[in-house]
């Protein structure tokens, strides 16, 4: 699989989302260059169980509708 990439304005949105999280959730304060790395990990080695998951659901639902539609022959 290819390596995520995120627009430029949605890589700083989920750069803050990380900053935010450290900082409420362990009182901590990240900087752009800890998150953006923290990011970097994210989507290298998290991402693509996300993404295969999302297609698997995917999948699933098309498989379901697929299915409905041979229901309704005559």
């Amino acid at each position: 699989m290819e390596k995520v990439e995120l627009e430029k304005e949605k890589r700083k949105d989920a750069v803050m989302e990380i900053q935010d999280y450290f900082y409420k959730e362990r009182g901590e304060e990240l900087g752009n260059l800890g998150a953006d790395i923290m990011l970097d990990f994210i989507l290298e080695k998290i991402a693509p169980y996300i993404y295969n998951k999302a297609i698997e659901d995917a999948q699933k639902y098309m498989t379901d509708r697929v299915e409905d539609m041979y229901s309704l022959m005559i």
